[in-house]
């Protein structure tokens, strides 16, 4: 009898790792895997740990190198995707000693299409090529997403105007779309209310800071799901104790709800 009763109630009781409508998701700025105690060390296994630890779904990250002098002309998204055993998608942000350094998105699953959007910046001020990653990708149980990578600009003029792209670019998208990366923001800067014309963000209420890695203080580093989805966001997490970057990394979790 007590065996019966064990058996219906973990037929019952619903569980995160256990259900077929859960997709889990990831950003993290990973700083070219050089941990900041370290200055002179990349360590790529180090980034590509953490992923696996988190088990995630899709991920999508910032600051990459991709055969540049400073990691040892390591292209560092498709180790990851070796070390990973995921799918990937770089996009470029500038060229840099040698070779490239951007945004990319790792992927459990099939990459179906990608796209790459280079974002608007303001005349006259100084500025670093910013870049918008997408991909189309088929989720078991879910179905068909758009998830998409960034890392916006440091300064307020060139991020207003990188928002309202990237709001042009995807908020009129009929398939769910998850936007992830580093936003160079906080919650209360006025890109933030631009932003959540289309979208919503994960975690709205005592949101734990995402930098520095020690000690971190603000929250810059965001997941979005476009308004409208049949998706919804579950669970937001951000893993401390991480100092493989001087980011830590944002784990949510998301459910398809029909």
């Amino acid at each position: 009898m007590k065996l019966f009763i064990l058996f219906m109630l973990f037929l019952v009781i619903p569980f995160e790792g256990f259900s077929q409508n859960i997709l889990k998701v990831m950003t993290y700025n990973i700083h070219h895997a050089n941990p900041p105690a370290r200055k002179d060390v990349i360590d790529i296994e180090a980034i590509a740990t953490v992923i696996k630890t988190q088990d995630p779904d899709l991920v999508a990250l910032q600051e990459l190198d991709v055969n540049t002098r400073r990691s040892g002309g390591v292209d560092q998204v498709r180790k990851l995707a070796e070390l990973t055993g995921m799918q990937a998608f770089f996009s470029k942000g500038i060229d840099y000693e040698d070779g490239a350094y951007g945004i990319a998105i790792l992927s459990k699953y099939k990459i179906r299409s990608t796209e790459r959007f280079a974002l608007p910046f303001k005349e006259g001020l100084k500025y670093e090529q910013r870049a918008l990653a997408v991909t189309s990708v088929n989720i078991p149980h879910i179905g068909p997403v758009y998830f998409a990578c960034t890392h916006l600009d440091l300064k307020d003029e060139h991020r207003i105007l990188q928002v309202m792209e990237i709001n042009r670019i995807l908020g009129g998208r009929k398939q769910p779309v998850i936007l992830a990366g580093d936003f160079n923001f906080q919650a209360s800067n006025p890109a933030m209310k631009i932003m959540e014309d289309k979208f919503i963000r994960s975690c709205t209420v005592d949101c734990p800071p995402t930098i520095p890695d020690v000690d971190p203080v603000s929250e810059i580093d965001f997941v979005f799901l476009k308004k409208g989805s049949r998706l919804d966001f579950q669970k937001h997490q951000v893993i401390t104790g991480i100092h493989a970057s001087d980011h830590l990394p944002v784990v949510v979790t998301i459910v398809n709800q029909k």
